[in-house]
């Protein structure tokens, strides 16, 4: 197994994998490569686009290319050595609809164009459970506000997650804005409709080790727009 260092560097030189130097951006203001280009420049099609927000090692991201061909598919973490498995998985496969950016959520607008993106996944995010870290969870206002800067109208956020601190903070902050969840579970493995199907299957590192512990898998998935925030 590569060490952490060798990950780093192979993650430079796959054709899949992209980063976003922060100081370099932070000081000059400038958009990122594929800003409003993706589909152009990377995909080379108008497939609708997907990303992925704390992809981790990549296994959603490339499980969700895996089934939906007729998408493409962005994975982004901050930690370039945990992308790094993805990455290669995808390389090796050949699936031309993924790519893998290492980068930061505040920056995602500088990453992404407006109407760019037609869904995120949020799967298995730190849920700051401590209240004085409420406003960093990922599906705090501040955040959804953000999305929306990127996120086409109609568009779909979904998130998967095992902590209940975070799931039930999402439906309140949902709940205050007057959205009302497309799908609902507290409990994904009690759901037996066709629709559900990939959602169970597919899995993260984390769902994987949650679920063998016992702790059960909630999801919820909503749309947002500026009549909300």
């Amino acid at each position: 197994m590569p060490t952490k260092l060798q990950k780093f560097a192979e993650f430079k030189t796959f054709p899949n994998a992209f980063t976003y130097l922060y100081d370099d951006f932070l000081i000059s203001e400038k958009k990122f490569e594929h800003y409003n280009l993706w589909n152009k420049n990377f995909f080379q099609n108008n497939h609708p686009i997907v990303i992925e927000i704390g992809c981790g090692r990549g296994e959603y991201t490339v499980g969700l290319a895996e089934h939906f061909k007729d998408k493409n598919f962005i994975g982004i973490d901050c930690k370039s050595n945990r992308m790094w498995k993805g990455a290669k998985y995808a390389v090796e496969k050949k699936l031309s609809n993924v790519a893998f950016l290492r980068t930061r959520v505040e920056f995602l607008e500088k990453v992404l164009a407006p109407d760019e993106v037609s869904e995120i996944w949020i799967t298995f995010p730190d849920p700051h459970e401590r209240k004085s870290r409420a406003k960093n969870r990922l599906t705090h206002p501040k955040f959804l506000k953000l999305y929306k800067k990127f996120l086409k109208e109609n568009g779909i956020i979904h998130l998967k997650t095992d902590n209940n601190i975070l799931f039930e903070f999402t439906l309140e902050v949902l709940q205050n804005l007057n959205i009302q969840p497309l799908q609902l579970s507290f409990d994904i493995s009690k759901e037996t409709q066709p629709e559900w199907e990939y959602i169970k299957n597919i899995k993260t590192y984390y769902e994987q080790l949650f679920s063998e512990k016992g702790h059960t898998i909630k999801y919820c998935c909503f749309k947002i727009s500026n009549a909300n925030l």
